[in-house]
């Protein structure tokens, strides 16, 4: 078989994974039943103990699409049956918000840091000054040998004699002493005017980069932008992964093409529909398993096969049973079909568990548990069915074990794991808004035509009672204006419209979502005043803060961390020692106003302008923090602190010499160190009077000879 995740030795048949840990699974049909059983037990379970959220779900997403309920009951005058989609709008206001906060800056919101105290790697680290050889030359300029030759522009004589840490203080610097090979790299902090590092600062910056480039690379943005969508609607947003995914590098060499496979993290969206978890757990730490309900087509079975560890075989077994999709109760309206309702009949439906598996069960079935999980109670497995076949059965591959999922609520539950979403806050005041509307639609209907009075015992017999312009009655007897009367009825639209307007400030308060958020014109009372207006907008970002802030906790940290483990595991450029780091998520932090977050960053700028201030500031920080307020990429235009300092040397060379010596002096004086180099990048021992020394004379290198000393060229003539 081509397909190697079933490897025949005897008369057993071995699953194995990526971590090469073994699951032996003897070949019986009865223990293969035994296995099917349990994981569709569980899923029963799991469907039962999530009708109540369907039902919500079913209403929200009803809410949201203009459908009403076949509960629905309409009385025989009740003419009008519109609906006003104010829950589309507070749903897509809610879902505008949380993408403009996240992704303002067009960059996942997602940062590493080192731990206050980190652990196996140096926080701190320091560049010592560097030495001179003892016996300098006797001209400033050097002779030939001497090895002090100072090239052009030099600012001082060439080190040596360097020494380089070794053994386990060079395993704590994590990998800086061949960065700044040629420098006395030491671990502790810096002492005065030595320039400092941090090991585990640049760990976390390349742990960082390297995430934010995988999450560019699978498009994660878009796949995040359809979770948080159902979290807005249906109060969950899910996202799986990051999993292994072979992606193709395109590559040149030589003129010709020679494209390369790499494997990358991924992840995907999955909907609140397709998602089962274990009906009592609170949260997916808390769940014992998963299961995702697939709905597949042939081709998509069929390519199951390419995938690692899945059974040729019975994928093969599946396709020739035919389609096997059970339709929910639910689907008709979700995945309704005007031209073909019988089209779910060509589907297939699998089930993917990730979860435990009891460890005496599975000795019971033939399972051969490892050794090193021996010990244990259960066993994280992950398991493929499609009606009586198993196509996939495999050892959790993720160290340490991880159902590989991530549950976000749109406002917690904390009894529950699916959360509240916009569309379930408004249900109420939707349908008060749908009554209302009905009932003055129905009642303008009245009020603008007559109603007719007609005394058919004044009419002669056989007439029609139709009413047009134009219409003649024959009268036999009575007095005239007597036989047909036209009645006006009032109308009661005013009040009616009256209520919808209640009806439609409860949902503001509901939701926490002001009207004026999503462009409503003619905003009466509070918000007619600048005060006022600023009072609403400050109560929803408010309202949206609670929002982001069960983004950060619930997706991004977890979503941040399984990246990380993913790295340490599978990612073969990353290096071993990478340190204590900690992700933190950066939703939260952009939901104060850009305006007011700017203003306040560029005043402290401003302060630390103060050369006594400016020591006890992170500079780059605060310069990446304000490019961020701005909706600028910092990554794309702000320099890291050893970039800074090369371009400000550059910059210094491209300056004129008068204003080169103002500027060493002004830095000199301001006790900044630019660079390795020692304070305000001059060597101990030099100044602008120091004729003996590079930077003598304010000319750059050495004084200017006089007339008749040795080195002079000039023509006295």
């Amino acid at each position: 078989m081509a397909d190697q995740s079933f490897l025949d030795e005897g008369n057993e048949t071995v699953v194995t994974d990526e971590t090469e840990g073994l699951i032996n699974l003897d070949d019986n049909r009865e223990d293969f039943n035994s296995i099917i059983g349990t994981v569709k037990a569980r899923f029963s379970d799991a469907e039962t103990g999530r009708r109540n959220d369907e039902t919500r779900w079913l209403k929200s997403y009803k809410n949201y699409r203009g459908i009403y309920d076949s509960t629905t009951q309409y009385r025989d005058n009740e003419r009008s049956q519109v609906f006003i989609k104010i829950t589309k709008t507070k749903v897509l206001a809610a879902y505008g918000q949380i993408i403009d906060i996240l992704f303002a800056n067009n960059k996942f919101p997602i940062s590493v840091e080192a731990t206050p105290m980190p652990l196996g790697i140096d926080e701190f680290a320091h560049l010592s000054q560097l030495t001179i050889q003892e016996n300098p030359a006797k001209d400033v300029f050097g002779f030939e040998g001497d090895g002090q030759e100072l090239l052009p522009g030099a600012m001082q004589a060439t080190p040596t004699q360097q020494q380089e840490p070794q053994g386990p203080q060079a395993a704590e610097l994590g990998g800086l002493a061949d960065k700044y090979e040629g420098a006395n790299l030491a671990s502790g902090p810096a002492r005065m005017g030595e320039p400092q590092i941090s090991p585990a600062a640049e760990a976390a910056r390349n742990m960082e980069k390297c995430i934010h480039d995988q999450l560019l690379d699978t498009n994660a943005v878009t796949v995040l932008r359809h979770a948080i969508f159902e979290c807005a609607l249906l109060g969950t947003g899910i996202i799986k992964g990051p999993f292994n995914y072979s992606k193709t590098i395109h590559n040149w060499e030589g003129g010709q093409y020679s494209p390369m496979d790499r494997t990358v993290p991924r992840i995907e969206a999955v909907s609140c529909w397709d998602f089962y978890p274990d009906p009592s757990a609170t949260n997916l730490n808390d769940a014992d398993y998963i299961i995702q309900r697939h709905r597949l087509n042939r081709e998509q079975v069929r390519d199951l096969s390419n995938r690692p560890f899945f059974n040729k075989e019975a994928i093969d077994n599946v396709l020739q049973s035919g389609p096997n999709y059970e339709e929910k109760y639910y689907e008709t309206t979700l995945y309704s079909s005007d031209d073909d309702p019988n089209y779910q009949g060509r589907r297939f439906e699998v089930f993917e568990y990730w979860g435990t598996l009891d460890a005496k069960f599975a000795e019971e079935i033939g399972i051969k548990v490892p050794k090193e999980i021996k010990q244990n109670d259960s066993i994280q497995v992950n398991i493929w069915i499609s009606g009586n076949d198993i196509l996939r059965f495999v050892a959790n591959p993720f160290i340490p074990a991880r159902i590989p999922y991530q549950a976000f609520p749109y406002e917690l539950n904390p009894y529950q794991l699916f959360g509240v979403g916009v569309a379930e806050n408004m249900e109420d005041s939707q349908m008060l808004m749908n009554g209302h509307i009905r009932m003055a639609i129905d009642n303008l209907a009245l009020a603008g035509n007559l109603v007719f009075d007609i005394d058919e015992t004044q009419l002669v017999p056989g007439q029609t009672m139709d009413v047009y312009p134009g219409k003649i009655f024959r009268r036999q007897s009575g007095v005239t204006g007597t036989a047909v009367n036209g009645i006006k009825f009032p109308s009661t639209a005013g009040e009616n419209i009256q209520m919808f307007d209640k009806a439609r400030q409860l949902a503001d308060e509901q939701t926490g979502i002001p009207s004026i958020v999503h462009g409503q014109t003619g905003v009466t009372g509070t918000g007619r005043t600048a005060a006022g207006l600023s009072m609403l907008m400050s109560s929803a970002g408010l309202s949206i803060k609670t929002v982001i802030k069960n983004v950060d906790d619930f997706l991004l940290k977890p979503l941040g961390e399984a990246f990380f483990q993913w790295n340490m595991q599978f990612n073969e450029r990353v290096p071993e020692k990478i340190g204590d780091l900690e992700i933190k998520p950066k939703g939260t932090s952009a939901v104060i106003q850009k305006e007011v977050r700017t203003q306040r960053l560029t005043a402290l700028l401003q302060t630390v302008a103060n050369p006594m201030l400016a020591p006890f500031i992170k500079i780059p920080n605060l310069i990446r923090e304000l490019a961020i307020s701005q909706d600028i990429d910092p990554d794309a235009l702000v320099n890291d602190i050893n970039e800074a300092a090369i371009f400000a040397e550059v910059l210094k060379g491209l300056m004129p010499n008068d204003q080169q010596g103002t500027g060493e002096e002004a830095i000199a004086a301001s006790q900044q160190p630019t660079g390795m180099g020692s304070p305000g990048g001059v060597p101990q021992g030099t100044g602008p009077n120091d004729e003996t020394a590079v930077g003598g004379g304010g000319i750059g290198i050495g004084s200017a000879p006089t007339p008749g000393e040795a080195g002079f060229t000039g023509n006295l003539n």
